[in-house]
């Protein structure tokens, strides 16, 4: 018996010497099949694995996601799943052609290795290697070089270059990034070609933005004005929004405009005022406002912010609690002015959340804006700058949409005129598709002195008329709030170039975010 195994043992070291018991891996056999070259059948995985991470380590530093990337491959054992699945059936030629045309999009080729994989594609193709250790090194360049390819590519057209609240100040919209998951799935993907397809925006507005940029681009260049706006708007495009729904609002600043949208209707669409613009040189000044703390520094800011929330009330007869902002700059310098100003225009005053009574007799002079200790609150009525409604919404920026006594700004042409709210041009209308029923609507016309649309509800009204105008038992105007019939979202957007029945249309970048989108998006193009 001990002999027999004496005899056995180095057999079996032999013939393991010779690989006679070594399985050949997935590429071995891909690239067997595919080049009817049996050499591959010897491909040996502990030798490629070396390489592998070798060439891993030196370019893992250049990649966009690193650590995730590491991870993929070590659970799959640092096998080239790409260059397995997607060589012989066309897939990683199909990402060297999307790569190759991702200047359709705005996009630099270099930006996903695209003459690098290209080159190693084709050397692998050519199949000219002396011996299998000069394989090694083209098949983990190619498996690398595509897997970083794939990464961006598809990360830029899913999610957006940038991401919005990094360039934007004033961007209040959770807009989805890429992660770890999202990178991951992408790399394990089981059909390439089409992946690559799927990923291509579908929208009808970017495919017209994109076909106008690319004859532009072909005549000018990617510098032309233009082609500037429809880059930035198609990048506004690939950002992946929250689902707003079937039924929602979206105000439009560039385009000054609200429209009520339901499923492919619109409900309604209106003008609007939206915040004034910033002041030219706003960074510098606020520098020195930074430095010098006195408020005659401070420059001016009433952009209107881009944000996402659902509209929960309406106030009907509102109280505007007038800002901080305000009252330094606007408010203090009237009353100082015009000692009747504030009892003119149905302004209260309060100190430590006290009413003062006799507001016009204020020694203004003696309080530095700086340390202004009053608040101001203007009181329900027709002189009120909120008008008769607001339409309040969750957002951490006090922003909202209203009525107006100012009539005239719908008027004109740049409504960018309010502090940073909404300005609605036809708030009945609005307030009568957000209320939950005709009965809450006709409460809610009462309340502002118009007679209810149920003609049997009239009695109700000419009493509250008749409480109104009674002199006796002077009748003070408060404000009261109404419930909306569901929590419909509301979009404030910032959008400069779009489709409408198959033509573009252009808007001015009121607030020059165009051009800051732009700076920010250079790098890539």
């Amino acid at each position: 018996m001990k002999k027999t195994l004496l005899f056995i043992i180095p057999l079996l070291m032999l013939l393991a010497s010779c690989n006679w018991f070594r399985e050949t891996p997935e590429i071995g056999l891909v690239l067997s099949e595919h080049f009817n070259d049996k050499r591959y059948k010897k491909f040996d995985t502990a030798e490629y694995n070396l390489v592998f991470q070798k060439h891993m380590d030196s370019l893992v530093g250049k990649f966009t996601n690193p650590k995730t990337l590491k991870a993929f491959y070590k659970s799959k054992e640092l096998q080239p799943v790409l260059v397995t699945q997607f060589f012989a059936n066309g897939g990683l030629e199909a990402l060297v052609a999307y790569t190759g045309r991702s200047r359709d999009h705005g996009f630099n080729p270099k930006l996903f290795r695209h003459a690098e994989l290209k080159e190693l594609l084709a050397d692998l193709s050519a199949n000219k290697f002396k011996d299998m250790q000069d394989v090694y090194p083209v098949i983990a360049d190619l498996e690398l070089n595509a897997a970083e390819a794939l990464i961006k590519y598809s990360n830029f057209l899913t999610y957006g270059v940038l991401n919005p609240k990094k360039v934007f100040s004033r961007y209040y919209v959770q807009v989805k990034r890429p992660d770890s998951l999202s990178v991951t799935e992408v790399l394990a993907t089981k059909d390439l070609q089409f992946l690559l397809a799927d990923i291509q925006p579908k929208s009808d507005t970017y495919r017209r933005l994109q076909q106008k940029y690319l004859v532009l681009q072909q005549d000018s260049g990617a510098n032309n004005p233009t082609a500037k706006t429809l880059l930035a708007n198609m990048e506004r495009l690939r950002w992946k929004m929250p689902d707003l729904g079937e039924e929602y609002i979206e105000v439009n600043i560039p385009d000054f405009t609200l429209t009520w949208f339901n499923k492919q209707d619109t409900v309604t669409h209106m003008r609007v005022c939206v915040g004034g613009k910033r002041e030219k040189d706003y960074k510098e000044k606020q520098k020195l406002f930074a430095a010098s703390g006195n408020l005659d520094d401070k420059p001016k800011n009433h952009e209107t912010p881009i944000l996402l929330s659902k509209f929960n009330s309406i106030q009907v007869n509102p109280i505007w609690n007038i800002p901080v902002s305000i009252a330094r700059s606007e408010i203090y310098w009237m009353a100082r002015k015009d000692p009747y100003y504030l009892s003119n225009n149905n302004i209260k005053v309060y100190y430590k959340g006290k009413l003062i009574n006799d507001p016009d007799t204020i020694q203004w002079n003696k309080y530095p804006r700086e340390k202004l200790p009053f608040q101001f609150k203007q009181g329900s009525g027709n002189d009120n700058a909120l008008g008769k409604f607001k339409f309040v919404f969750e957002n951490g920026s006090s922003i909202y949409l209203h009525d107006t006594n100012y009539k005239n700004g719908f008027k004109l042409s740049n409504r960018a005129i309010s502090h940073g709210c909404v300005r609605v041009e036809r708030p009945l209308e609005f307030a009568e598709h957000l209320v939950k029923d005709k009965y809450q609507y006709d409460d809610l016309r009462m309340e502002v002195n118009l007679p209810p649309v149920d003609t049997t509800r009239m009695t109700v009204y000419k009493k509250k008329l008749e409480k109104k105008a009674d002199t006796v038992n002077v009748f003070e105007l408060k404000p009261k709030w109404f419930g909306v019939r569901k929590p419909l979202p509301i979009l404030i957007n910032y959008v400069t170039a779009w489709s409408d029945h198959g033509k573009i249309v252009f808007r001015p970048d009121v607030y020059g975010l165009d051009e800051t989108l732009w700076d920010a998006m250079r790098k890539f193009l």
